[in-house]
């Protein structure tokens, strides 16, 4: 399914990466064990002012990894230049003797966080592709290779995991639907390859859409969020992990308090899929979509031919109203819900056409890997 039309966004690159495209969240199946997905809810350990930072640093700090991904130096067709954030910096010159002395590039520098004793490791994946080799280095100093466990482009979610001798130091999900505008968060993560570093802000804004993709739902953070940051962990009070932080707002390069995080109830979902299977499936429907006027729900401006929509006998001009039992209100309502549908079944869109409501059932498709929206 496709907006007709979408606006330009600029995204800061991650440290020693050339800049991407980042792309939509997706809301996934839950666990077919009915485990849940989020913790219960915990005090906060930060409990006024915040006076201090310390004990939540001390307490979440040793589950957050730094992540660095390199390539065989002798390898032309995949050379990178050191992005504008480093070059020029003493990391500049570390990196690349490093790197030339174990015969490798280095292509990015980012984070991640632990989140099973086991060594599984959420990041973006826009910090673990195009990777030869994966290597993460623990709070204490200690590197591992890393394996990739699954990884989805279109909402730049990827899960790793090291294999460690001992149980590992972890994080939970927290519910980001309890999350306000307002609220205190800490970025943890790996900026500009420093390491080990965190920073401490507020929510500023929920639902962001900054024109990435019909499914953005970010959360807006005034934490100061760089590059090399991607992929890390923003936190509440509590400790638990609320936001996967993924793109910054840069003319610059580096931070100017306006960072955009996947929020924990979109990402525990997708985190969970990619464990269980290594990929995401989604459902597609074959629409082109305008939002209402004057009008409730969505309008079909286009169907492609063959697709699911064809084949149901939806009409160019029908209004969507719902999709299953969810109210559509927005193109990205109604491609979101789409998408979380399993490929192969049956949801019931409810329609508007000529003034008369009609209930169609749609078989749902698996999405063309090619789209981009």
């Amino acid at each position: 399914m496709r907006r007709t039309a979408s606006r330009p966004f600029f995204l800061a690159p991650p440290a020693f990466a050339a800049a991407l495209v980042l792309c939509p969240p997706w809301a996934g199946p839950a666990l077919a064990d009915d485990t849940p997905l989020f913790a219960p809810p915990v005090p906060a350990i930060v409990a006024s002012g915040p006076l201090t930072f310390a004990p939540l640093v001390r307490k979440v700090v040793p589950a957050v990894v730094n992540i660095a991904v390199t390539q065989d130096a002798d390898n032309p067709g995949k050379h990178q230049p050191v992005p504008p954030g480093v070059k020029g910096t003493p990391f500049e010159h570390r990196f690349r003797d490093r790197m030339r002395s174990r015969g490798e590039e280095m292509l990015g520098a980012g984070s991640g966080f632990i989140i099973d004793p086991s060594g599984v490791i959420v990041t973006n994946t826009h910090v673990v592709g195009e990777a030869d080799r994966i290597t993460v280095s623990l709070s204490d100093g200690t590197e591992y290779p890393a394996r990739l466990v699954g990884s989805d482009d279109l909402t730049d979610i990827a899960v790793i995991t090291i294999q460690a001798p001992h149980p590992l130091p972890f994080v939970t999900w927290g519910d980001s639907r309890q999350v306000n505008v307002g609220d205190w968060v800490m970025a943890a993560g790996n900026p500009f390859g420093l390491g080990s570093s965190v920073t401490a802000g507020i929510v500023s804004a929920r639902g962001r859409d900054i024109g990435a993709s019909p499914f953005d739902d970010f959360l807006q953070l005034d934490a100061p969020i760089n590059p090399g940051n991607s992929g890390g962990p923003s936190f509440n009070l509590g400790g638990q992990v609320v936001a996967l932080n993924t793109a910054i707002v840069s003319p610059t390069g580096g931070s100017v308090g306006i960072g955009f995080g996947i929020p924990s109830e979109i990402v525990a979902p997708i985190v969970a899929e990619l464990r269980r299977s290594g990929h995401i499936d989604r459902g597609w429907l074959g629409v082109t979509l305008a939002d209402g006027e004057g009008h409730a729900g969505v309008r079909i401006t286009d169907i492609d031919r063959g697709g699911p929509a064809a084949k149901a006998k939806l009409r160019t001009g029908d209004i969507v109203l719902t999709v299953g039992e969810e109210p559509v209100d927005s193109a990205r309502t109604l491609i979101r819900a789409v998408a979380a549908e399993r490929p192969g079944s049956t949801v019931l869109v409810r329609i508007s056409r000529h003034g008369s409501e009609l209930t169609v059932p749609v078989i749902v498709a698996h999405r063309p890997a090619d789209m981009d929206d």
